[in-house]
């Protein structure tokens, strides 16, 4: 059957029900599962491969830059979390809490006993923990900087859960540095922004704009939240990633402290920053289709897959000859698979089409006898193609890059459609998000005053983009008169 024949390998489409659909390509591919715990999904092996990928991409780079690895402990003592004020207000209500450490049976019932002294929080984020070690680590400007990072999982207690996007546990990385000066952390603070900002945009070719969190919404007991903000397919903002300037609250919290070059005592500076596991639920609604799954090649667990289609028994040790011949090809670079199960090698097709494999290739009697590759361009809505054996192998890797091009155009085109920059009013701002969803580009004076007006169209200010046009203006909120330019946007 023609791959055109069949309208889509899903039975939603994104214009009837986005959420319904983003839930579909998610089971559809394998990816996730809810589970018995409310909030929680199980990460199913290919889901978690392309969390895999994403993770040694990011850790190789972090390690160039001078990062190593740690662990720290799953829980903190809610008295340490009380030496942060403004942090332990931001996560209160997100809090999972251990209050007991056992369980007995009691008229036939197990109920919490061995009640604790001190509850302990269950990890929503790692800052004043680590800041414990590090105030044991840190005695003298010699030690400095310390820069380290975590691979783990964090516990927010969401009200409203949803696949990858929020649920009450999820995997992450969070680094944590130490530095002697303001300026070294800061530093540090932006160097990793564009950490961020080139993995999301350039590895992961998703359309986003990195700028600063406005004061109100920076992290809590951050001096500075840079952030980077995708734009999904309808339109809505996803924070995909955040790097924060912690300035001395954290060290003081958690007394890090170290001798200078003069000999006196100071306070060391900090930063923190993090990506997660929603970056998985961006790159969903970002390239998925009506068909399916999208990945771009880097995060891909297979670049391609090949499935033998085996009419005659006789050819069948030709064709798996053939088959292997090009797998052990590419191989040495890339991910290539061979599925020769029982199942209909249509049924194999649309399979790996709703996984996003990059290349789709079926290869029978005809390739064989013909020296030549027949697949199928995921990227490019199915297209089918045929190329010579040897040129397919030799061209494999401009096929990838080809692919990954493909994913980035497409995703651009549609957000760069749903970028406005010619709204200066809030009534032309509230007209168009009662029809629409997308950026905002629009003039704000860095007042609070008339924010609830934002809230009450479900709007909020994303960031504060970090290349600005330095235009004069009047502000959206106030009409005060001002230069600054921020993203307003519906988010997830």
């Amino acid at each position: 059957m023609n791959m055109s024949q069949k309208k889509n390998a899903l039975s939603i489409t994104r214009e009837e029900n986005f959420s319904a659909w983003y839930q579909e390509v998610i089971l559809k591919a394998d990816l996730a599962e809810l589970s018995d715990v409310r909030g929680c999904m199980v990460i199913k092996p290919y889901g978690f491969a392309i969390w895999e990928n994403i993770k040694n991409i990011l850790d190789n780079t972090f390690k160039e830059l001078g990062h190593t690895n740690a662990y720290f402990p799953l829980f903190i003592p809610v008295d340490l979390f009380e030496k942060e004020a403004e942090h332990v207000a931001g996560f209160a209500k997100e809090m999972a809490v251990v209050t007991h450490h056992r369980l007995e049976y009691v008229d036939g019932k197990l109920v919490p006993s061995g009640k604790l002294e001190t509850p302990y929080v269950v990890r929503p984020t790692s800052e004043l923990i680590i800041g414990k070690s590090f105030s044991k680590w840190i005695k003298s400007y010699r030690d400095l900087p310390l820069l380290i990072n975590q691979w783990c999982n964090v516990v927010r207690w969401e009200m409203r859960p949803r696949m990858f996007l929020r649920t009450a546990e999820f995997l992450w990385q969070e680094g944590h540095t130490a530095h002697e000066t303001a300026e070294q952390a800061i530093e540090e603070t932006i160097r990793m922004h564009e950490v961020y900002k080139w993995f999301i945009c350039d590895v992961l070719q998703l359309f986003a704009i990195p700028g600063k969190k406005p004061e109100y919404d920076k992290f809590a007991g951050a001096i500075d939240t840079y952030t980077v903000e995708a734009m999904m397919q309808d339109g809505k903002a996803l924070q995909a990633a955040t790097s924060h300037f912690l300035g001395q609250n954290f060290a003081k919290a958690t007394n890090i402290k170290y001798q200078d070059r003069d000999g006196n005592m100071q306070y060391v500076y900090t930063s923190s920053w993090g990506l997660s596991t929603r970056i998985i639920g961006a790159m969903i609604m970002s390239h998925s289709d009506d068909n399916g799954l999208n990945l771009p090649s880097q995060v891909a667990p297979y670049h391609a897959v090949i499935i033998p289609i085996i009419k005659d028994s006789n050819n069948t040790s030709s064709i798996m000859e053939y088959c292997n011949s090009i797998k052990s090809a590419l191989s040495n670079k890339f991910r290539v698979l061979i599925d020769n199960n029982d199942d209909s090698p249509q049924n194999k097709k649309w399979k790996y089409v709703r996984k996003g494999v990059p290349f789709i290739c079926e290869i029978g009697i005809k390739e064989v006898e013909s020296n030549t590759v027949f697949f199928i361009k995921r990227s490019d809505d199915l297209k089918q193609l045929k190329l010579n054996k040897e040129e397919f192998i030799n061209t494999f890797d401009s096929l990838l890059k080809n692919h990954d091009a493909t994913l980035k155009n497409k995703h651009e085109n549609i957000c760069k459609s749903k970028l406005v920059n010619d709204i200066t009013t809030f009534n032309e701002l509230q007209e168009y998000f009662s029809n629409n969803n997308g950026f905002a580009r629009v003039k704000w004076s860095g007042s609070n005053e008339n924010l609830d007006k934002l809230n009450d169209l479900s709007l909020s200010i994303r960031c504060i983009p970090t290349e600005q046009t330095d235009t004069n203006g009047k502000c959206i909120l106030t009409g005060q008169n001002t230069i600054q330019e921020i993203i307003v946007a519906k988010s997830y």
